[in-house]
């Protein structure tokens, strides 16, 4: 305990700062005597932001118990998260698009800018993070800054109040005791039936009722600072899961997020339109301006499961879990994740088969087919005869500078640079082959790459989900919505009745509606016989 405490005359050791004895309610400043009213916002308890400013640790609680503090960084937080949805957000850019080039080439300089200052992955961003982290701090440091000083002082209040503090009360009334004066047994029961909680000692009474509605603005704060971490937590591993995936038919994928413990296969996919000519749906389609518009597109999905320890270099050893049709909010749900039917592609280009042909006599040496997703190096078509894959471009332009360059890993525009290798040229012909393209850029070569044929898939559009958090912003949000009708629809009452040898006084005071606490004291007086007690702020205008 500091030396620097105050002990009041009623014997109360309050502690240093301390406006108003915790218990007697007697002002314990000085200049507080020359006061009409007193400030009865934290009941005059000592605040530590209030009362130590010297070291370190004080300036840095000082600074979070600040309410401004805490609203600025709202403010920012508001902001950032505005400015974060100019342009989508890196989870939502096209598939295998490079973020570091998608910016600056969709939206130009600024696109570069909302990169450089990592708003294109901001609920990701060290920054926001810390921004969040801060709000937290201030609602932590703020509460227990006025709780602590709060709860202090209306524990200990007791019945009997000095007289300085109820003739500073805003309403505070004098009743002139006479034969017919009332008593207190009949002004007890009058409070009582206002449902208040009443105590008597020594002639006073104390009536309080709806003390919980002072801590209405604390439980937000926890609901509040629930909320955060929840958020939070949803930048840990395996608490939050979003991720894209996409799936061609035919083939089986490990599913993202789940640590390559499960992969996927798609069966088939199934594109299900509505009739065009069906009166039914005829004038809402040509409204739509669509040529067709789905009715359903879903996913025969596989669920397998990894078992076993797997070595590198080798598959994964996979048991069947369960077949699920994905559809358009019928999710495939297993070990808390769910995988969405969100997107999905058609004849997406999968293969590309040419044969290298003699120009001069049209012969076919051979063919050769070229996944666009894992093209090989090199295709040997025997006899001396070979192609090699100089460069490969799954989605081709031409660059700035008149170069060819990919948009994206994803092959809507493949092209190649090949080298076709001979017995007359062991050093190889270069081709460039696009669609219907087939240039011949160091010169007129004796060979030629034909296209034959391309293979397409289907291809679903899917996303993971798994939010291991729900539970916490769930709680969260409910303590919050607690704490807001706590402090909102309450009011904390409190009535003091001081009787002496000839006056019978009464003050009171309350948190918010005065109007509706005056109204009370209306009622109270009427059926009490004692005096409406003045509004003393009035008084002073």
């Amino acid at each position: 305990m500091s030396n620097n405490n105050i002990t009041c005359e009623c014997g109360h050791v309050n502690p240093y700062g301390t406006e108003i004895c915790e218990v007697c309610g007697k002002p314990l400043q000085g200049d507080l005597e020359s006061k009409k009213l007193l400030n009865m916002r934290y009941e005059g308890s000592a605040r530590r932001s209030q009362t130590y400013k010297t070291t370190i640790i004080d300036k840095i609680w000082n600074f979070f118990s600040s309410v401004k503090v805490g609203i600025w960084i709202i403010v920012l937080l508001l902001v950032a998260s505005a400015i974060g949805t100019i342009f989508p957000q890196e989870m939502y850019i096209p598939p295998l698009s490079d973020p570091t080039v998608y910016y600056k080439e969709q939206y130009g300089v600024l696109g570069q800018l909302y990169y450089d200052l990592g708003f294109h992955n901001l609920y990701g961003s060290w920054w926001y993070m810390l921004l969040i982290a801060a709000l937290g701090l201030s609602l932590i440091v703020a509460s227990l800054d006025r709780f602590v000083p709060l709860y202090r002082s209306l524990k200990k209040q007791r019945v009997i109040r000095h007289e300085s503090f109820m003739k500073r009360q805003k309403y505070f009334g004098k009743t002139e005791i006479s034969h017919d004066s009332p008593d207190l047994s009949g002004i007890k029961q009058a409070l009582e039936n206002k449902r208040y909680n009443v105590k008597e000692e020594n002639g006073h009474l104390f009536a309080e009722k709806n003390r919980f509605s002072r801590w209405g603005p604390y439980v937000n704060h926890i609901g509040l600072i629930l909320f955060l971490i929840g958020g939070m937590l949803r930048f840990f591993p395996g608490m939050y899961v979003d991720e894209v995936l996409w799936l061609r038919e035919g083939e089986t994928e490990k599913i993202k997020g789940t640590e390559e413990a499960y992969y996927l296969k798609s069966d088939g996919f199934i594109l299900e339109t509505y009739d065009n000519e069906d009166e039914k749906f005829k004038d809402a389609i040509e409204e739509s301006g669509q040529a067709v518009v789905a009715k359903n597109y879903q996913t025969d999905a596989v669920l397998y499961k990894q078992v076993g320890e797997r070595v590198a270099g080798t598959d994964p050893e996979l048991e069947k879990v369960k077949e699920h049709p994905i559809q358009v909010n019928k999710p495939l749900k297993f070990e808390g994740y769910a995988i969405y039917q969100v997107d999905y592609k058609l004849n997406e280009l999968q293969k590309m088969s040419f044969t290298m042909d003699n120009k001069e006599s049209g012969e076919s040496i051979g063919d050769l087919t070229i996944d666009l997703y894992n093209p090989e190096k090199e295709y040997n078509l025997e006899n001396g005869y070979s192609v090699e894959v100089m460069d490969y471009f799954p989605d081709f332009e031409f660059n700035d500078k008149g170069e060819p360059t990919t948009k994206s890993k994803v092959p809507n525009n493949p092209a190649f640079i090949l080298n076709m290798i001979s017995p007359e040229h062991p050093d190889g012909e270069v081709a460039f082959v696009a669609i219907k393209q087939n240039l011949e850029p160091l010169g007129e070569n004796d060979y030629k790459m034909s296209f034959q044929n391309v293979d397409t898939k289907n291809v679903s559009g899917l996303v993971v989900r798994k939010d291991n958090t729900l539970w916490i912003l769930a709680i969260g949000g409910a303590i919050f919505m607690i704490g807001v009708i706590q402090g909102m629809y309450w009011n904390h009452r409190r009535i003091w009745i001081r009787k002496g040898n000839d006056e019978m006084w009464l003050s009171c005071h309350t948190n918010k509606n005065w109007y509706g606490l005056k109204r009370e004291l209306e009622s109270i007086t009427k059926e009490t016989g004692l005096n409406m007690p003045l509004d003393q702020s009035e008084e002073k205008k």
